[in-house]
């Protein structure tokens, strides 16, 4: 029980601690990495309030301390405390401000590796992954499907319920792809390929931006993730596919300036808009790659380890 002359001067202190901690309670919703709508972004989520819940413990022991050791050994009429200004060492206070961190820093290892290893991988499920190649330009994303033949500008649909393979380009600076909602966070770089599965579990908009700074409109390379039923995407697919414009090289080209720009739809888009061949990773966890693009997929072809 702490003394009276203790509590006073830091009742302000807790009371406001007290209402900011109130207050950030009813402010999740407005941070969106704390509203997962996919199974990455919920597993994701796990992962933060474990190693938060590890940190809290952490600032929880050193603040104890601290404040113990400014009440108990301050300087003050007839103080107790024992003055030792010889003392160099405890054994067991050192086994124990070793072994806690390391005890702390197991528990947030062992399930984050696991989940990490986990998520690297499409899961294994009936439906097949819609595949969307995506470039990033400057500053702008593109997204284009393989499958459906169509291509979109600053926006993307996908079906809910289903694993959504983003294969990630860039035809401009190196830059980084991510939906907070859906998780997970991905490099764009040019002649290179790169894999991110997402998932949404729900219909909604979510909100995407690029990751990295990559010039003066960085701030606006911003794009929405629409997720949708399966039915209503198949529906977006063919309507588009048959009442949009396609995408000349022409379009493209305009694309490639540095500027901002709104959101388009095209019906279909020339192959050579993105990397016939490039390296990048498997979701499979067997290696290296090779990508080769056939008419409507593109083949994975494992790269040999020697030259």
């Amino acid at each position: 029980m702490l003394p009276m002359r203790f509590k006073k001067p830091y009742r302000k202190l807790m009371l406001v601690a007290m209402v900011a901690g109130l207050l950030s309670a009813g402010c999740g919703q407005q941070y969106v990495m704390l509203n997962p709508a996919g199974p990455v972004g919920q597993k994701e989520l796990h992962l933060m309030i474990l190693a938060s819940v590890a940190m809290a413990i952490v600032i929880a022991v050193v603040f104890v301390l601290f404040f113990y050791a400014i009440i108990r050994f301050r300087d003050k009429p007839g103080n107790t405390a024992p003055y030792r200004p010889d003392w160099h060492s405890h054994k067991w206070l050192e086994i124990l401000w070793w072994v806690l961190p390391a005890v702390l820093l197991t528990v947030i290892a062992i399930p984050t590796v696991k989940t990490t290893y986990a998520l690297d991988r499409l899961p294994k499920s009936k439906q097949k992954p819609v595949v969307i190649d995506v470039t990033s330009l400057t500053w702008k994303w593109l997204f284009q499907y393989p499958g459906q033949q169509v291509a979109t500008v600053n926006y993307a649909v996908i079906p809910t319920g289903v694993p959504v393979l983003f294969e990630l380009t860039a035809d401009s600076p190196m830059n980084a792809f991510w939906v907070p909602q859906l998780g997970g966070m991905e490099y764009t770089m040019p002649n290179r390929v790169l894999p991110l599965w997402l998932e949404a579990s729900k219909s909604g908009i979510y909100a995407g931006r690029s990751g990295q700074y990559s010039g003066t409109g960085f701030e606006k390379m911003t794009f929405n993730i629409k997720a949708v039923s399966p039915q209503a995407f198949q529906t977006w697919a063919h309507e588009t596919h048959s009442t949009a414009r396609p995408m000349s090289m022409y379009d493209y080209n305009q694309l490639l300036k540095f500027n901002t720009v709104g959101t388009a739809t095209y019906s279909n888009y020339p192959l050579d808009t993105f990397p016939t061949i490039a390296s990048g990773f498997t979701l499979n966890g067997t290696g290296m790659y090779m990508t080769m693009r056939n008419k409507n997929s593109i083949t994975y072809m494992p790269m040999s380890a020697k030259p």
